[in-house]
């Protein structure tokens, strides 16, 4: 049985990672110590656990090197709530937007569906059977006049219980009573929250108002419908909220992408960031350890962990306020991709780039057959580009398999049972424009 997150130990986290993402050891590293102490912490008396607070961590290094994608790995690997969030698209109290305190907010949402799916899973047989009842109420009126049971020893209840789990009564339709599924939340109005939960409570006001109505649906539907049902009969929801808030509060991870976007830089004058050094005022509290206020209650971000990431190509570290850079005092710079590192990121992960156009090809009846000198070539292709014009990191690959596979992919109906070897002369073929062409821009994003 694999290990959740929690369990794990940073040697383990670093090989999941290795898994999906290439080279940058110090960043996973950092990542994974930081993941760990959190589940150390846990493991202390309250005297001393409660003075040892996460250490935030900021990555720094170029788009398209791995920063985004160890965030989107770590969430796969969490059994910890886990939002990834830009920095972008946040404005300072006063402006027309999100405030920086909905990415609290989002946490406790993204926590609360986790618990929810835990407490479901739990409940699911108990659940699964009472809906498979109910279904069998509704379709044995109209069964029973449609369809001839043959076996003399079984019920028609039992038949068509059996045909229910085999799934052959999917697209039979059933009348069932559909109730208003949007509620508004009592207090939310003085509760201290922002305009979304103002907006979100005006929206919804209408379903007050609203009765139950008879719909005609599929049974496929009509379970999902009466699956949420019962799961609220079931589940407590009150408990739901406490595991909730408890795993926001002492297990969330927020990753703040694209922080560099809110530096100063050298043209402050910029359209569209005058509110920027706002939004880093109004992340500082957040990040230190503050009160958010929801419709959940009052959530306390002392012990959520922190993860920012920005290329700072256009401006630098420095240029963030010196009150934030405190904020985050484990800095990680990540390297450049090396032609190796291509070469490996297209051979060694699972989600490789040619094993992903091997399959996609297939699809056709077509198989890709990739040599390693052609594999050689791409990569180093892909750093020799990311060299001489704007360096995209591996996003580059993208580009470059695109024009390299175009004209397969294009008459792949054509070529039905036929194996094609990428092989370096055929990578020099099809991309020849690009090797013999010192302007490489028409040929790339």
């Amino acid at each position: 049985m694999a290990k959740s997150l929690d369990e794990m130990f940073p040697r383990e986290i670093v090989e999941a990672l290795d898994k999906y993402i290439i080279g940058q050891s110090d960043a996973k590293k950092m990542i994974a110590i930081a993941i760990r102490n959190r589940s150390r912490r846990k493991l202390l008396e309250n005297s001393i656990g409660d003075e040892i607070i996460p250490k935030n961590i900021m990555m720094i290094g170029p788009t398209g090197v791995g920063k985004t994608e160890i965030a989107r790995r770590i969430a796969k690997l969490a059994n910890a709530p886990f939002i990834k969030v830009e920095a972008t698209k946040y404005t300072e109290v006063g402006y027309v937007g999100r405030d920086v305190e909905s990415m609290v907010k989002d946490l406790m949402a993204a926590s609360i569906q986790l618990v929810q799916s835990e407490f479901s899973a739990l409940k699911e047989q108990e659940i699964e059977t009472r809906v498979n009842e109910k279904l069998l109420d509704l379709l044995m009126p109209s069964l029973a006049n449609t369809m001839e049971i043959t076996d003399i020893e079984t019920s028609p209840r039992d038949k068509f219980r059996e045909l229910l789990k085999q799934g052959k009564l999917e697209d039979k339709e059933v009348e069932i009573k559909v109730n208003p599924t949007s509620r508004v939340e009592i207090g939310v109005m003085g509760n201290g929250n922002g305009m979304d939960d103002i907006q979100e409570a005006m929206k919804n006001l209408g379903s007050i108002f609203q009765q139950p109505r008879r719909r005609k649906l599929s049974v496929k539907r009509a379970r999902e419908i009466l699956k949420e049902e019962e799961f609220d009969r079931t589940i407590d929801k009150e408990k739901v909220i406490e595991e909730a808030k408890k795993r926001t509060e002492e297990m969330g991870i927020i990753f703040i992408d694209e922080i560099d976007k809110i530096a100063g830089g050298s043209n402050p004058s910029s359209r569209g960031e005058v509110s920027r050094e706002g939004v880093q005022r109004d992340i500082l509290p957040i990040v230190e350890g503050t009160k958010v206020s929801s419709k959940w209650g009052v959530i306390d971000t002392t012990n959520i962990l922190f993860i920012a990431a920005g290329a700072f190509s256009l401006s630098k570290p420095s240029d963030l306020i010196p009150e934030l850079q405190g904020r985050f005092p484990i800095r990680v710079e990540l390297n450049d991709l090396s032609a190796d590192d291509f070469y490996r990121i297209l051979t060694e992960p699972s989600n490789a780039i040619t094993k992903q156009y091997e399959a996609l090809i297939g699809t056709e009846g077509v198989k890709l057959d990739f040599t390693e000198g052609g594999v050689r070539r791409i990569a180093e292709l892909a750093y020799e580009v990311n060299q001489n014009t704007d360096n995209i990191g591996a996003r580059r690959l993208y580009t470059i398999m695109e024009r390299l596979l175009e004209e397969v992919s294009f008459s792949a109906d054509q070529i039905v049972g036929q194996t094609i070897p990428i092989t370096e002369q055929y990578v020099n073929e099809r991309l020849e424009n690009v090797v013999s062409h010192q302007d490489l821009s028409r040929y790339i994003l």
